[in-house]
């Protein structure tokens, strides 16, 4: 068993019965269902929007090198540079390049995952860069020195009690405030940040083909003020990003609003296509696109998991999935949780270390049904299990007991040749130790269903 492995038993057997974080997810993930299922009753034909939302994501990866060359074309036509980044190492060295070159002390940085993902807040501090996140939830993470607990609200695991205690012994303030005091200090503190860096940084949700842009989506404002204020901006964004065309947007825009929060579209919906122009008042001087690999061509070259680069990062498959609801996000160790996390994360950061996540799924195919993209998320879970079997990480324990149990299932001989008592045995020995302190082992019949089945009929 791995570090990663055992990390995540220890950590989900706490979160699990920890009933006020349950209580806490369980009261935030209610308000969030309610609001989409208001928001979903704006398409007419939602499984039609969810079809063609596929199609184009399809289209858009089977196609992804042409279309990221025409995005990188265009979008220095317009002005900005693309740089291109294998890793996250690669990243981070050409932004602490362009800091250099700036002489940029200080960053504001609005949500973005992928930052998450490198681990870019942490390598620009070491280098004496300060880093604000312009976000309110990503700023309450910031201040608590946790990661993000989902990918659409980061600190989701939070109470507005809990925040005004964190506000109260990290800025000082008076305690028991009120949300929106909490919102005015938060937005006092950071509106100085904006005018004092030198950069900013966003990601992207969408990055569009034909006009060279980069799309973003937000409710608060901060990505904007991040663009306008500093001198320079770097987008990051993943490869898989791409749509082909700007028209596209009039799809994933309200999708990933309607699945993401619950509203047709989101307040601010920009699209950016490079950095200020003559004559024009607002925007950078200078403007990058970082194109970032980090493991996707690999899952792009596996034919089986490449429709999970289909994510629109929605959240919709985390809030729907039971497991993800009863262990909460951290408990998966890593950027991406819930079920497109346990997808995905094998194969960016390694099947052997976090090949465990896929097996800790009800396969319910909730995350499925919800996804606005139909990606078949339960499938590639199932896919992910089976790829990690032929790369013979299994455990000669867990071989050897499979091999029993489907010579068991596969003879009807045998499974009468064992009473329930000798069945109950071999569960003790073989299933005790997973099965959990806390639950008792199921107790299996005396007389297997075909043997009363059969006594029945001769009777």
């Amino acid at each position: 068993m791995t570090q990663q492995s055992q990390s995540f038993l220890k950590a989900a057997e706490s979160k699990a019965f920890d009933l006020k974080h349950r209580n806490t997810i369980n009261f935030n993930i209610g308000k969030y269902n309610v609001a989409v299922e208001k928001g979903l009753q704006h398409f007419s034909n939602l499984e039609l929007a969810r079809n063609r939302a596929n199609h184009i994501k399809w289209a858009a990866i089977e196609k992804l090198e042409q279309y990221l060359l025409q995005f990188e074309t265009n979008f220095q036509a317009n002005g900005g540079k693309v740089l291109w980044a294998q890793n996250g190492e690669e990243a981070i060295n050409e932004i602490l390049h362009i800091f250099k070159k700036v002489e940029g002390r200080s960053l504001v940085k609005s949500k973005s995952m992928v930052t998450e993902e490198i681990h870019l807040n942490q390598a620009l501090e070491k280098n004496g860069i300060e880093v604000f996140e312009t976000d309110l939830g990503e700023f309450i993470q910031q201040i608590d020195g946790e990661p993000p607990y989902h990918i659409v609200t980061p600190a989701m695991h939070k109470s507005k009690e809990d925040i005004a205690d964190l506000f109260h012994r990290k800025l000082n303030t008076a305690p028991h405030l009120s949300p929106e005091a909490l919102t005015d200090i938060a937005r006092q503190l950071l509106r100085e940040k904006y005018v004092q860096a030198e950069v900013g940084i966003t990601g992207a949700n969408f990055i569009v083909a034909d006009t060279g842009s980069i799309a973003l989506t937000e409710n608060e404002g901060n990505a904007r003020l991040s663009i306008t204020f500093p001198k320079v901006h770097i987008v990051i964004a993943g490869i898989e990003k791409v749509l082909p065309s700007v028209n596209d947007l009039n799809l994933f825009w309200p999708l990933l609003a309607t699945h993401g929060t619950g509203q047709f579209v989101t307040a601010y919906n920009t699209l950016v296509s490079g950095p200020r122009r003559q004559g024009e008042t607002d925007g950078p001087e200078e403007m990058y696109v970082i194109l970032l690999d980090n493991g996707r061509t690999d899952i792009l070259a596996d034919t089986e998991q490449r429709q999970s680069l289909y994510c629109i990062r929605c959240g919709a498959c985390l809030n729907a999935c039971p497991v993800y609801k009863n262990i909460g996000g951290h408990t998966y160790g890593t950027t991406y949780s819930g079920p497109i996390g346990s997808v995905i994360t094998p194969h960016l950061q390694g099947m052997e270390s976090f090949k465990h996540l896929s097996f800790a799924s009800s396969l319910c195919g909730n995350c499925t049904e919800v996804c606005p993209v139909r990606i078949d998320l339960h499938k590639l879970l199932l896919v992910n299990r089976r790829q990690s079997v032929e790369q013979q990480l299994s455990t000669k324990n867990d071989n050897r007991t499979w091999y029993f149990w489907k010579k068991a299932m596969m003879s009807r001989k045998l499974m009468n040749m064992a009473n329930g008592k000798l069945k109950n045995m071999a569960m003790q020995l073989l299933v005790k130790n997973t099965w959990g302190n806390r639950r008792k082992l199921p107790v299996i019949a005396a007389k297997s269903f075909n043997e009363r089945w059969r006594a029945r009929q001769s009777k």
